[in-house]
């Protein structure tokens, strides 16, 4: 009897672990860099391989960073959203195009709109690294002072522009 009872034990142990995983939300990961400086970089722009950007150049200034790339089927949903969200001109939007190829990308952009301030490259992925990029899109709200006050993980969604990014966004800005 306890031969057969053992394995059902286990099989319903596995069972309830499974289920708990299934309902974890990627965006509910917390990022160890919140509150902490953005990694530094030094990154050629996509638009311009010649010049680069590096978050010094931001310094002083409240900006989006956000991992894309052309190959990324929910970087495409969350596309539209930020078009719109650049429309508003919260605040500055710097693109990180994530082990993709600059010619694919930049087809991409110019089929679907350039949300972006800012476009730079990360073919080896090691920007995101950095940065702790578990997948693609991911988008980070750096201050003015060059810290990350909040990580996204996933798509953005209209929602998460009105009730989480321009009220974050407007709070940082006012910040001295």
């Amino acid at each position: 009897m306890l031969k057969y009872i053992l394995p059902l034990i286990l099989f319903i142990v596995l069972a309830v672990f499974l289920a708990l995983g299934l309902n974890l939300r990627p965006g509910d990961i917390p990022s160890p860099l919140l509150n902490k400086a953005a990694p530094a970089f030094l990154a050629p722009k996509l638009q311009s391989p010649d010049e680069k950007l590096t978050p010094a150049d931001l310094k002083g200034k409240v900006w989006l960073f956000n991992v894309w790339a052309s190959w990324c089927v929910s970087c495409r949903a969350e596309h539209p959203i930020l078009n719109q969200m650049a429309k508003t001109k919260a605040a500055i939007i710097v693109g990180l195009n994530y082990k993709d190829e600059p010619e694919a990308a930049k087809g991409w952009l110019a089929q679907l709109g350039n949300p972006y301030d800012v476009s730079i490259m990360d073919q080896d992925g090691r920007i995101g690294i950095d940065y702790g990029v578990y997948g693609v899109p991911e988008t980070f709200v750096i201050d003015k002072q060059g810290l990350i006050r909040y990580k996204h993980t996933g798509p953005v969604t209209a929602e998460d522009v009105q009730q989480i990014f321009l009220p974050l966004i407007a709070r940082l800005k006012a910040e001295n």
